[in-house]
């Protein structure tokens, strides 16, 4: 119970609770001290991003570059395309359905929120863009001259930031966060919008589901064998991931299941389970593309065009890759293309922080799910290729004969 208490999406739902009650009661006065104080965090935050980008995108490129392989290409190759097609099937669900959702773009009726009174800047030292790109040469470039040093120190600001996001964006989140729900409460946006909250959420659970069973049918037809077979053993790993809301904590049981499939090869479950469990983030980027598009519509009264949605839904596939080590997952990890690409202002980017935060666990478990069709992939790869099975002695397995599809 101390844990569920700790953890940080039951305090962001004590936040958005308090604020929500704090917003129906707050006059001019104390609002302007909230409105004030989520100006101040949000400098703060957005402060930070430029730093989560290079701290997780460099060092992620410079530990896949070493150790670069043909069955790591493949792996590192289908893992971005799954994220990337959950993506776009997320992006064309959202130009279908969120039209036609009961989001109420009309701001007649609502209070105006008071001007802030405090006004501390906190300017990014370079912009999203430029540290991504930032990211993607010196992690190139590393990896081409086999510089151990940079990478070791690329590692060591990875750690630095890591302790930034956990012991000063992590804390300040459910304030941030309450703030910025007393502020739509007291505007009368949440009475507007509850109903919207309810449906997009239940639609992305579905969109969740229907991936699976589009990455297990693919995976069955180029492999030539049955994915429940794999599919079966799951049922544990998703539930772990339910509950922890954590692909790490997930892996053993994760490793587990995935080993008790008749139909995948051991080598494959050792090498591809713990690699998809880092890269792999299917679910967790199409819960936020159709999050960003609703919140697009429900704050700004437009979605975002085609081409800006095109060009996030491939930058966020590359930014996943970083995304694991960061807690809060993706949507921290991509907080730069929130802002940088769509354009989302504080309010957005703490109401998507928020709304994500809520089903992040079943966005995980999807992930960690998804991971045992890449595998039955690879599996089919190896012997389509006649990549011999080996065990973790590094000799061929010859007690397992490659199984009849």
């Amino acid at each position: 119970m101390k844990k569920l208490f700790s953890s940080l999406p039951f305090r962001l739902i004590v936040a958005i609770a308090v604020g929500v009650l704090l917003g129906r009661v707050f006059g001019e006065g104390a609002m302007k001290v909230v409105v004030s104080l989520q100006y101040v965090l949000g400098q703060l935050i957005m402060f930070c991003v430029p730093l989560i980008v290079i701290g997780f995108i460099a060092p992620s490129i410079t530990r896949m570059g070493n150790n670069a392989s043909r069955l790591l290409s493949i792996a590192v190759a289908i893992a971005y395309l799954s994220s990337i097609c959950a993506a776009f099937m997320s992006m064309a669900a959202g130009y279908g359905l969120i039209p036609h959702l009961s989001i109420v773009t009309d701001v007649e009726g609502l209070r105006e929120l008071p001007e802030v009174v405090f006004q501390l800047n906190i300017p990014q030292i370079m912009s999203v863009m430029s540290a991504l790109a930032f990211s993607l040469l010196i992690g190139l470039a590393a990896v081409w001259t086999k510089s151990e040093l940079t990478c070791s120190l690329l590692e060591e600001f990875q750690n630095i930031v890591l302790k930034v996001v956990e012991r000063v964006v992590i804390p300040v989140l459910p304030v941030y966060i309450c703030s910025t729900f007393c502020n739509l409460s007291y505007e009368g946006m949440i009475t507007h919008q509850l109903p919207a909250f309810l449906q997009i959420i239940l639609i992305v659970m579905l969109g969740h589901y229907i991936w699976l069973a589009v990455l297990y049918l693919i995976a069955g037809a180029y492999s030539r064998k049955n994915p429940w077979e794999v599919l079966r053993y799951y049922g544990p790993a998703y539930l772990t991931a339910v509950g922890t809301m954590s692909s790490a904590a997930t892996l053993s049981v994760a490793l587990d299941g995935a080993r008790k499939s008749r139909v995948l090869r051991r080598d494959m479950v050792d090498f591809g389970i713990p690699l998809f469990a880092n890269i792999h983030l299917c679910g967790s980027v199409l819960t936020e593309v159709f999050f960003c598009m609703t919140i697009s519509k429900m704050l700004y009264g437009r979605l975002p065009g085609v081409g800006t949605m095109i060009l996030f839904c491939l930058l966020l596939g590359v930014f996943a890759i970083g995304a694991p080590g960061v807690p809060g997952g993706t949507v921290m990890a991509s907080l730069g293309l929130i802002t940088g690409v769509l354009g989302f202002d504080s309010a957005g980017t703490a109401l998507m922080l928020a709304i994500f935060a809520l089903q992040d666990s079943f966005g995980t478990a999807c992930n960690v799910t998804g991971d045992g069709a890449l595998t039955l992939f690879l599996t089919g790869y190896a012997e389509k290729h006649h990549i011999t099975e080996v065990r973790n002695s590094g000799k061929p397995d010859v007690r397992r004969p490659h199984l009849a599809k």
